[in-house]
């Protein structure tokens, strides 16, 4: 077998009629094509160039493999040619899971610029409370705040932490304060419920005894934000999202040990198909840059 690097050195000094510029097509060191062509003689056991002052010429063994290699250059372009192709015109529906929480906040803005530069691909946006099962194919991609996600063949990135606490608008600390202990937590009113965040939003408040101070519970997400928006009182938000709400002040610090993160995931059977790995890579990027932000 021969190194594929070594048939382009063949080529290059066959069609130049030297080692310099061979070297000078490929951006490499004359010396480098020079010892890639006595490895592909070595490897085909062949003599394909005569060494001579002027330069390098095919030897008649040399003349009859140039056809053969000139092909395989040929196929290894279609073959480029094809994917680049296919990875262009990736279109097609992608279906998307998240919580609610992030579909009508972080996401909107992500979506519309996805729809801009790939407009052959069309989101299914599902917010189902309930983890869709990806191995089942009940989703293709997953936006998860977790700390370790679980599931058979699941595959993805740890985009950024998003550790959990307590939150109030700023038209509620200018009439109340902020409170900063758990003493002074127990004191306000905290909105409960949102659907699927409500889980780890009771998690926290059974931590610092706070679930006798919801006084009043949202069915959706996007309700429990209107409600700490209009200042009914405090909530428990992931951090990745209230932190980017104007309108919201962080009353307490997340607690150390919380390592929650928000995870990108799909199936391992599709982290290859194109309008996956496209709409993958895209939510990547955009998600990573809210993170660093």
């Amino acid at each position: 077998m021969y190194d594929w690097n070594d048939l382009k050195a063949f080529l290059a000094v066959a069609e130049t009629g030297s080692t310099l510029s061979a070297a000078q097509a490929l951006r490499v060191s004359q010396t480098t094509v020079a010892r890639r062509i006595a490895a592909l003689e070595a490897a085909t056991s062949l003599n394909l160039f005569e060494r001579r002052q002027a330069g390098y010429a095919l030897t008649p063994v040399g003349e009859a493999m140039l056809a053969s290699a000139i092909a395989v250059r040929d196929a290894a372009n279609r073959f480029g040619e094809a994917a680049g192709a296919r990875s262009r015109d990736a279109g097609g529906t992608v279906s998307l899971t998240t919580m609610e929480i992030f579909a009508v906040t972080i996401l909107p803005p992500i979506l519309r610029d996805l729809r801009a530069a790939h407009p052959a691909i069309h989101i299914h946006l599902d917010t189902s409370d309930e983890p869709r099962e990806l191995a089942a194919g009940a989703a293709d991609i997953a936006i998860r705040s977790s700390k370790q996600p679980t599931g058979a063949g699941l595959v993805g990135r740890r985009i950024a932490d998003n550790p959990w606490t307590v939150y109030c608008s700023r038209d509620y600390a200018d009439r109340h304060g902020i409170p900063h202990t758990r003493d002074e937590l127990a004191a306000h009113p905290f909105i409960g419920g949102g659907g699927g965040v409500w889980e780890p939003y009771q998690a926290w408040l059974r931590q610092y005894g706070l679930e006798e101070s919801v006084v009043m519970r949202y069915d959706t997400a996007s309700g429990l934000l209107a409600g700490v928006r209009a200042g009914m009182g405090l909530t428990v938000l992931p951090a990745f999202l209230a932190d980017r709400e104007a309108d919201l002040i962080r009353c307490l610090p997340p607690k150390s040990e919380d390592s929650t993160g928000l995870w990108l995931l799909t199936h391992e059977r599709l982290r290859h198909v194109p309008r996956v790995r496209l709409v993958l890579d895209f939510l990547a990027t955009e998600l990573a840059k809210l993170g660093r932000g």
